[in-house]
């Protein structure tokens, strides 16, 4: 059985990866800190859109050092008794023929709120490990992952250019000896929209085919999920087109989140008459938001949506090409987040009151000890949703994590 491209050319050294300098920057001065005892963080994140080399900056990494890696998908990872049988080990022995080891953990949003242990687990081994820890992830923004922030040195990777992909995979097929029309392998870098896994798994499937056999039209464009900080590039550096208002269609966030993070970063855009006009596209879409909530005519998502994408786009006909370091709405986030929880703690509050026929104010002040004995069949009985189930998890599980650092606190004995 041949080896998938991808795998065959998946680069080695650092100088062998394209477009992500900035990413091997910081990783180099991670390893470089660690290894001096300097680093105040024990693993680093590297978090962006699939295909576009997280995993493959850990293999560099450790070709560098010419460190072992030991390597898990944390979707393999099903709950805290198997991170505690089969990472804990690999992150207290030493290497047998490397010099050390890197413990890669990839893609760890394989590791979801309902598994309980297994978010929490990883926080403790990151504190106790004595190896480097280097964690992918596509999306690190999600709830879950709002204690893992904190502990992890994140490294945000960019989708490859169109130019980056076309040459790697021209490099590709030079390597292969197969001649391949560039009208072609431009498609192929075009449709990849920076995903270099996808047009090198589509080099490959031309490769594959007879001559003749496929054409430009054979490669479909791929609806990739894209993180927030790509779609406020595209509404805030993009010319306004007709397209802006799918920009927040691959984007796994609720629309008022993203109004969230749009209030916060557009005066790091706009200034003057361009700021006045955002502002009143945001107002007008917060208007349109207001009558879906007290007339429940949702059709008007497509209005609130519109000035969310075109309306603050089109403030400004003179895009600004220059780089613009996003920000999270932490203070304003928080506080939405906050009620979030607070509805469902109510709501799973009222379920069980009504279940035992006692007070909703007791069932509230007592929470904490319900959360704690609510398992899988009690869930059940009181037909919490999952979204209910999920608060569960990821309160019993900050429960467990606070625990266990003030165990490592007092062992330490700080």
């Amino acid at each position: 059985m041949s080896i998938p491209l991808f795998e065959k050319y998946r680069p080695k050294r650092f100088a062998e990866i394209k477009g992500q300098d900035n990413a091997i920057s910081k990783l180099k001065a991670f390893s470089y800190a660690f290894a001096k005892g300097y680093s105040k963080k024990k693993a680093i994140l590297f978090h962006g859109p699939a295909g576009v080399g997280k995993t493959t900056l850990a293999h560099a990494l450790a070709g560098e050092l010419d460190y072992e890696i030991f390597e898990l998908n944390a979707s393999d990872l099903r709950n805290r008794k198997k991170l505690d049988e089969v990472l804990k080990p690999s992150s207290e022995q030493k290497s047998l023929f490397s010099k050390s080891k890197i413990i890669l953990i990839d893609e760890v949003d394989g590791v979801t709120a309902t598994e309980y242990g297994g978010l929490s687990e990883l926080l403790v081994l990151i504190e106790k490990s004595k190896f480097p820890i280097v964690i992918t992830c596509n999306d690190i923004w999600q709830q879950k992952f709002s204690l893992l922030r904190k502990r992890v040195e994140l490294v945000a990777l960019k989708d490859l250019s169109y130019e980056n992909v076309l040459d790697i995979i021209s490099e590709i097929a030079k390597k292969e000896q197969k001649h391949i029309d560039i009208e072609m392998l431009k498609n192929i870098a075009i449709k990849s929209k920076g995903d270099i896994r996808a047009a090198i798994n589509d080099l490959q499937s031309i490769i594959n085919t007879e001559v003749g056999e496929i054409g430009l039209e054979s490669i479909d464009t791929r609806e990739r999920v894209e993180d927030i900080f790509n779609a406020l590039k595209r509404i805030f550096k993009q010319k306004t087109n007709k397209e802006i208002i799918e920009t927040y269609d691959n984007v796994e966030m609720e629309i008022d989140q993203i109004a969230l993070w749009l209030e916060k970063n557009i005066p790091q855009e706009y200034q003057g008459e361009e700021l006045l006009k955002a502002f009143e596209a945001m107002s007008k879409a917060d208007i349109f938001k207001g009558r879906i909530y007290r007339q429940q005519h949702w059709r008007f998502l497509v209005y609130q949506n519109f000035f969310l994408t075109a309306g603050i786009s089109a403030a400004s006909k003179n895009k600004s090409l220059a780089f613009t370091k996003y920000e999270r709405p932490t203070r304003i986030l928080k506080i939405w987040m906050a009620n979030q929880k607070n509805i469902r703690k109510k709501s799973i509050a009222e379920k069980f009151a009504t279940f035992t026929h006692t007070s909703k104010k007791r069932a509230m002040r007592d929470f904490f000890l319900i959360a704690l004995i609510l398992n899988q069949k009690a869930a059940k009985q009181l037909d919490l949703s999952e979204q209910e189930e999920e608060f569960l998890i990821d309160y019993r599980g900050a429960i467990k994590v606070a625990n266990n650092l003030n165990k490592l606190t007092l062992n330490k004995g700080i």
